[in-house]
């Protein structure tokens, strides 16, 4: 087993939010008299990298729900996601596993989303075997049930992942012909490498051509465990045509992390199976490409944790590249 390498702060705490008390008063009330009954306790979601609302709300009556909201003005971009993720949701297929939307409401200048919530906690790293398993097997069931693209979800209009990586996933290629700087926080081992990473990624479109759709976030940090040990998938905000194999790849990045032989892991999985040959190597570099070039940005107005974030699981990412191409 290889040596643990954990994030510099943990994904359960990098979130930076307001809490319901900081809420407007009109859009709590509004909040309340949507659900019937009072708020008699929030949790906030300490996880994710914006800076939208989002907690658990227990009832009066017992009942708990998860709400997001976001200001239509100043998070235009954040409301336009939500409303993006309860479209989406309440399409899903019912294999997969996901919370699905209870109401929508437009009001005192946001947008609400009202979820089922699930009774469950984000998987700490390094991974559990059990959490991992759980996840991997959720996965599998999910990826299945969206193989063939659910009509009525098709027909809201989803991009192509293909289209996402040759759009967002070439930074290598922007690096090799001059147009963009080497990020300084590339490894200094990689330097004389970025040909061959731009050779490895401009291979990675050709490979994402599918008929089904992914999640296309796939990360520890949109995993949740419940009380039975079973895995649940959320933030659906980025839909898309693709191999499910792609997704596998983001989420095995935190297994490599782990410690964890995420070769094997990924070879194993059924949605692995499916990758042609190379796939996987063409998604290490494009994902390690994307997330050291974010990485070395201004930072944005969301969560100070993003741009270290991004470092590490570029680093990572690239490090288990290297790995298998015997570069260190």
């Amino acid at each position: 087993m290889r040596v643990t390498s954990l994030p510099p702060v943990s994904y359960d705490a990098t979130a930076v939010r307001p809490r319901w008390a900081d809420l407007p008063a009109d859009l709590r009330a509004a909040i309340t008299a949507r659900l019937g009954t009072q708020v008699t306790w929030a949790t906030p979601a300490t996880g994710g990298f914006t800076r939208g609302f989002a907690a658990v709300l227990d009832l009066a009556g017992g009942d708990r729900v998860f709400v997001k909201a976001a200001d239509l003005v100043e998070q235009r971009h954040l409301s336009d996601w939500y409303a993006h993720e309860a479209a989406v949701t309440a399409l899903l297929p019912p294999a997969v596993a996901a919370p699905r939307p209870r109401w929508t409401l437009t009001t005192a200048g946001h947008y609400v989303i009202c979820f089922d919530a699930v009774d469950g906690q984000m998987p700490p790293l390094p991974w559990r075997p059990a959490d991992l398993d759980a996840t991997l097997a959720a996965w599998a069931t999910t990826a299945a049930a969206l193989r063939e693209a659910p009509p009525e979800l098709v027909a809201g209009g989803l991009p192509a992942m293909a289209d996402l990586a040759r759009e967002d996933l070439s930074w290598w290629q922007e690096i090799a012909a001059g147009r963009e700087p080497l990020p300084a926080t590339t490894p200094p081992y990689a330097h004389p490498l970025v040909g061959e990473l731009a050779a490895l990624e401009a291979r990675l479109p050709g490979h994402l051509t599918a008929p089904g759709l992914v999640h296309g976030d796939l990360r520890v940090d949109n995993v949740l465990i419940d009380g039975r040990g079973a895995a649940w998938f959320v933030d659906w905000n980025w839909l898309c045509h693709g191999p499910a194999w792609f997704d596998t790849v983001t989420l095995l990045v935190t297994a490599y992390a782990s410690g964890l032989d995420a070769d094997a892991l990924f070879a194993r999985h059924p949605t692995g199976r499916d990758a042609p040959p190379e796939a996987l190597d063409a998604a290490l570099a494009a994902l390690c490409g994307y997330w050291l070039s974010r990485a070395a940005a201004a930072p944005t107005g969301g969560s100070p944790h993003l741009r270290p974030h991004q470092r590490w699981s570029g680093t990572t990412a690239l490090d288990w590249l290297a790995d298998r191409q015997g570069w260190r």
